[in-house]
């Protein structure tokens, strides 16, 4: 086996685990729409029901570090994946039972995704130290891809009226074997990462690092948002059908994939701080669109400049979060863990907003935060 073998084996299970990550989340998603119908939810009920994945986060994210350190990345990603595809069941289950149902299988996703995302991460930043270029965002690219093709598959399943339960049951099948598979070809953790939780403390405890989690929160928010609430505003707010709603979700994901999958050189050619601004400037201008579009193109059109301009904020906070690889694992811990304060203020936020206004106008509030990251965009820089 050559000495790049390793490696390049590594970089295709990475790509799988990320795309799998992907799958999974984006797969109850696209059917938002049905759950909130079948159980009855009105906008308010809904964004309390979506926090449940956000709490069960909440719990875990902020010993994701330690637990990352001490099971090992290969480890945490294979054990992580089936607990997710078990919470996706119940999430299907909660379909024809009770919104108590559906909450605790989001609850198990919440729980289970939060170390995964810190496990994959940490071996995308050992992949990209061993590879000497930025690839980071194909990884997330790959999370991407496998959004769209969930989202995708989401609207066929509910132009063929395929129940909720039997499809998010696939999806669980096709993950908890996927995962545990392509993180054997992991490469090994890196010896010299702290051990311990000491250096999740320290971590807390340093300005660059909140600073980086402040920046990744703003976009986690405009992400978090695009997915609970496009397919539901473009519905509700922009009278589109359910199935327009679903691909008016995918053109946003599409977006997103394709700029992470393509762009990655960019970064490597502008430096962190100057792509990252641009595309800051972008989400505003899609944001724009979206919210105050006068017809279905404009708001599909405004979509998709959303998700190009989204792409790299949560990826490169990964890679920003990792450049000491001593440190990585705490960094990345608790940078996704303020990132992911998003998932656990924005769905009520939105909703909160949406009835009392509309859910167009709410999400007024990722414009705001967009701002915020223009403004400290510079820590990101190696």
């Amino acid at each position: 086996m050559s000495v790049h073998a390793p490696v390049a084996a590594a970089v295709r299970a990475t790509n799988i685990v990320f795309a799998c990550c992907g799958f999974l989340l984006a797969s109850w998603v696209a059917r938002i729409p049905q759950l909130r119908d079948h159980l009855n939810l009105d906008s308010t009920q809904l964004g309390w029901v979506l926090l449940g994945a956000a709490a069960g986060a909440l719990v875990s994210r902020p010993l994701s570090g330690v637990i990352v350190v001490r099971l090992g990345q290969r480890r945490t990603v294979a054990v992580t994946g089936v607990l997710a595809a078990i919470g996706l069941v119940v999430v299907g289950a909660g379909d024809f039972t009770k919104p108590a149902v559906l909450v605790a299988g989001l609850l198990i996703i919440g729980f289970a995704g939060a170390a995964w995302d810190v496990a994959m991460n940490v071996q995308g930043t050992e992949v990209e130290r061993a590879l000497g270029r930025s690839i980071m965002p194909r990884f997330h690219a790959a999370f991407a891809a496998g959004t769209v093709v969930a989202a995708a598959i989401g609207a066929a399943m509910v132009a063929l009226r395929v129940p909720v339960v039997l499809h998010l049951a696939v999806v669980a099948l096709v993950v908890a074997v996927a995962v545990p598979l392509a993180s054997r070809d992991y490469l090994p953790d890196e010896r010299h990462v702290t051990k311990g939780g000491s250096g999740a403390v320290r971590a807390w405890r340093e300005p660059r690092t909140l600073l980086i989690g402040l920046y990744v929160l703003a976009f986690a928010f405009g992400e978090g948002a695009a997915n609970d609430w496009i397919a539901v505003a473009l519905i509700d707010g922009h009278g589109a059908a359910e199935v327009v709603g679903a691909l008016g979700f995918a053109v946003f994901l599409a977006a997103v994939t394709l700029v992470r999958w393509f762009g990655a050189g960019l970064l490597d050619r502008y430096g962190r701080v100057t792509v990252l601004r641009a595309l800051g400037v972008i989400t505003i201008v899609g944001l724009l669109l979206f919210i105050f579009g006068p017809n279905l193109p404009v708001a599909l059109f405004g979509a998709l400049l959303w998700g190009v301009g989204t792409a790299f904020g949560y990826p490169v906070g990964m890679s920003a979060g990792a450049d000491d690889p001593r440190y990585a694992a705490a960094r990345v811990a608790v940078i996704s863990t303020v990132g992911k304060m998003a998932a656990f203020t924005g769905p009520p936020l939105i909703g909160w907003i949406g009835d009392h206004a509309s859910v167009l106008r709410a999400l007024l509030l990722v414009v705001a935060l967009q701002g915020v990251a223009l403004l400290i965009a510079g820590a990101t820089r190696k």
